[in-house]
């Protein structure tokens, strides 16, 4: 098996996550916080669909998904445009309301899509490759990978739990 064929299982397993997580849902619960100050179901899996296609789209030399294909006008958030979420107070996390789980499916989906289109082309040298001299030691796109695979996974994860939370409030 190749790294490029670990990594597309692993997002993959993201993408299953998303649709599970979502699935069934509907605005109030998506939007529902436990307290003021936690995250929903939507801004979870909202910020890491945003960091994905943020994150991939800069290493692969793409264009953002959310803008390209005109995400960011679908849910039509009072957040700019560019906002992946990053650092939200509540009251941005508030601002986060979608009218179906499907938005954050279809957009998820359309990222995966093109997250998997760029991976398909990997060869194991890419992976060395630098795309962020910010850090030091710089980022490879390996660990950028890794990065964005581990964040997405902790958000979904937390996006599980709340929705478990909910419905057995709920029951």
């Amino acid at each position: 098996m190749h790294a490029k064929d670990i990594l597309i299982d692993g997002f993959s397993r993201i993408r299953e996550e998303v649709h599970a997580t979502v699935g069934g849902l509907g605005p109030d619960e998506l939007t529902a916080r436990p307290s003021p100050d936690t995250n929903s179901i939507a801004w979870l899996v909202w910020h890491l669909t945003r960091v994905q296609d943020d994150h991939m789209a800069d290493a692969f030399g793409l264009e953002q998904v959310w803008l390209s294909q005109d995400w960011e006008k679908r849910f039509g958030l009072d957040l700019p445009r560019r906002d992946t979420g990053y650092g939200h107070s509540p009251a941005k996390v508030a601002r986060v309301r979608v009218d179906s789980g499907e938005l954050l499916t279809g957009y998820y989906d359309a990222v995966h899509d093109q997250s998997l289109d760029a991976l398909r082309g990997l060869a194991a040298k890419d992976l060395a490759r630098v795309v962020d001299e910010r850090w030091d030691p710089p980022v490879t796109l390996g660990v950028r990978l890794v990065s964005v695979l581990s964040d997405d996974l902790q958000h979904v994860g937390q996006a599980a739990y709340l929705r478990g939370l909910l419905q057995s409030a709920a029951a």
